[in-house]
């Protein structure tokens, strides 16, 4: 017997096979474009974790039976951000481009994994069905996760540089934070009990 969905979460999740199924695709083509073997590596690891959520997705309108915890993927890159600019450059882009470059490719998978996350949230919220909800919600979480990994190699590459702050601009905007009304109460009086946490 075929599982009963809500409209709304049926076509979501069709919509979310669809868009794995490209971006398994767009991952092949540009794993095939890039010289470096790092980001190589990156995208053929994300092309199978794609090809499980994309079977898992597949299995569950199936009626095939599905894992309420589906796998997440877990980032290989373990990065210290590098934060400030260092003599940041781009190139301009090339109209008669025959390849991409290692930083297009990087950023057009980036890009890609954000929204994959903000869409899969925003899905997940449309489920009423709890597996289907819980699909949605970890498919946006291992998008998350790959685009982290992918910026951390971009970061680390110097493609992408983060802008920072001045030190007394981000000291003179943490000073005029105040604590909570119920903390400051309790630091007054710290015999009074947390009624958040009791």
């Amino acid at each position: 017997m075929m599982n009963r969905f809500g409209a709304h979460e049926f076509l979501e999740t069709q919509e979310l096979i669809r868009s794995l199924a490209a971006n398994i695709e767009l991952h092949a083509v540009c794993a095939f474009m890039t010289n470096d073997n790092e980001l190589k590596s990156i995208l053929s690891r994300h092309i199978q974790g794609m090809e499980q959520s994309y079977q898992q997705a597949v299995n569950l309108l199936q009626n095939k039976g599905v894992n309420m915890n589906p796998p997440r993927y877990g980032m290989h890159i373990q990065h210290q951000p590098q934060i400030g600019l260092n003599n940041p450059a781009m190139s301009p882009p090339n109209p008669q481009a025959q390849r991409l470059s290692e930083m297009s490719i990087g950023t057009i998978i980036l890009n890609t994994h954000k929204a994959g996350s903000i869409f899969g949230m925003q899905w997940a919220n449309e489920c009423g069905e709890p597996q289907l909800r819980q699909l949605h919600i970890t498919c946006a979480v291992n998008c998350n996760n790959m685009a982290y990994e992918v910026w951390q190699y971009m970061n680390r590459k110097g493609y992408y540089q983060v802008p920072q702050l001045a030190d007394h601009t981000m000291q003179t905007m943490n000073q005029a934070l105040n604590p909570t009304m119920q903390t400051m109460n309790q630091a007054q009086n710290p015999s009074m009990p947390n009624q958040l946490y009791q």
